[in-house]
């Protein structure tokens, strides 16, 4: 299989990039467009936009600056938002819920991907 040229690399992160954002902004039922606002905005918005830089960090690998970035975020914010992520687990149900996203984020990624192949 060859290996995919610079564009489509691009296109890959940035369809990780959307699949993050999507799948926290569906858990969480806010606008995904809120995600990037500049201000904190409400807790449950807040929630949404760490958990979606948590999932482009483990799931598609973003380093901590990139994840932080693609919601107008720093680095050291974007480690506090997955090491508020990794506290939240703690919780049953919320672990149980980023236990069913993860694969499902990583199907719909391949699957989309696969689409863009053709």
């Amino acid at each position: 299989m060859p290996r995919p040229c610079r564009a489509g690399i691009a296109a890959r992160r940035a369809l990780g990039e959307r699949l993050s954002e999507a799948a926290a902004a569906a858990w969480r039922a806010v606008p995904p467009a809120d995600l990037r606002r500049p201000t904190r905005s409400r807790a449950e918005i807040a929630f949404a936009r760490q958990a979606a830089i948590y999932f482009a960090h483990v799931i598609f690998g973003a380093t901590l600056t990139r994840a932080g970035g693609i919601f107008g975020r720093d680095r050291t914010t974007a480690r506090h938002a997955c090491s508020r992520i990794e506290d939240q687990r703690d919780d049953h149900a919320i672990d149980r819920s980023i236990d069913l996203l993860e694969p499902a984020i990583r199907y719909w990624f391949a699957a989309f991907a696969a689409e863009g192949d053709r």
